[in-house]
């Protein structure tokens, strides 16, 4: 067996054609986010991969983090929710957590985290997250049957006050609600360039939608999804103020399904959440489940792993603030955060 840094095209279509086609893959094993990291954030990008007699065996994607802020870490991968080792056998995977062990204390980061869904070895496990995934099946009115009833009533009055869907919206306005949406949560915005980058590696497996009142009122509801494989994963969603008002958010989620459906699309996945917070709860009341995410971390230099989130008391006063500036502002300096938290 050998051990690889992914550096050539030719390597990231085998690299791709190893993921697609292993059961346990998600859409953030694809190689595709080298490039996607590389050019919006900087960070310096690491695809370690095995191979046995001119065939993979194993990937596992990591970049760098360096952060005057937030400290040093190898991570698998930031920005994305998932995407440790992925691996054939057990091999491999031994040899590519090796790697990226030794690859954390070359680089003198503080930690390295492996996003895993499910834990595997020995690595400590943090409880923090779970993710939110549900089948779903071919005929619609099944799933709205599945939604509780307190939810189905929000979509309908969202279609009531003449709410309209738009697929493959222009990406300016998913950013624009995306942007006020994140500020008045206090948190920063990450650069335009980067959603760029993921519509332009990633094409059709990246789609933007809106949601505004009839064909041409403004947009009050945005969601960038990915596609993978069977799998639809509403990802970066947001809403203005007026979104609550009119159900915007129900009535994205739910015409996104649909709209999945058609696209042959036969898991829904909400994403990441932190215990307790109001997305956890939105999903619940939707009547998913949530299951623990199995992420796993190797302290090189740290003792502890840093709490980088709201949930920090020392972050309140910060997010406080942040909430009250002009939206220009988070714009033009929240990248400059953004990009150091992934």
């Amino acid at each position: 067996m050998q051990l690889r840094v992914l550096d050539t095209a030719g390597d990231a279509a085998r690299w791709d054609a190893f993921v697609r086609a292993h059961p346990a893959a998600t859409f953030f094993h694809l190689a595709g986010w080298r490039q996607v990291i590389a050019e919006s954030f900087g960070h310096g990008v690491h695809f370690l991969f095995t191979e046995r007699d001119g065939a993979i065996t194993g990937v596992l994607p990591l970049a760098h983090v360096r952060s005057l802020l937030f400290g040093r870490k190898l991570v698998s991968l930031p920005f994305c929710v998932y995407g440790g080792p992925l691996a054939a056998d057990a091999d491999s995977r031994a040899a590519l957590v090796a790697r990226a062990g030794e690859l954390a204390r070359e680089l003198g980061v503080d930690f390295l985290e492996l996003r895993n869904i499910e834990p595997q070895g020995d690595l400590p496990v943090s409880a923090r997250y779970v993710t939110f995934r549900r089948a779903l099946d071919p005929d619609p009115e099944k799933n709205l049957a599945a939604v509780p009833r307190k939810q189905r009533a929000m979509i309908r009055k969202g279609a009531a006050k003449g709410l309209v869907p738009r697929f493959d919206a222009p990406l300016d306005d998913f950013f624009r609600v995306y942007a006020e949406s994140l500020r008045n949560l206090g948190t920063p915005v990450l650069p335009h360039r980067y959603f760029v980058n993921l519509q332009r590696v990633f094409g059709p497996e990246c789609q933007v939608m809106t949601v505004g009142e009839g064909a041409e009122g403004p947009p009050v509801a945005a969601v960038m999804s990915f596609y993978f494989r069977d799998q639809v994963l509403p990802y970066y969603g947001g809403g203005t103020a007026a979104a609550r008002e009119c159900q915007g958010y129900d009535f994205m989620y739910w015409e996104l399904l649909v709209h999945a459906l058609g696209r042959g699309a036969r898991q829904f996945d909400f994403g990441r959440s932190r215990q307790g917070t109001g997305s956890y709860r939105f999903k619940t009341h939707w009547g998913f489940e949530p299951e623990p995410l199995g992420y796993q971390y190797d302290l090189v230099r740290a003792r502890e792993l840093p709490n980088v989130t709201p949930d920090n008391p020392r972050y309140h006063a910060l997010i406080n603030v942040w909430r009250r500036l002009p939206l220009g502002v988070t714009t033009a300096v929240g990248p400059w955060l953004a990009r150091d938290l992934g």
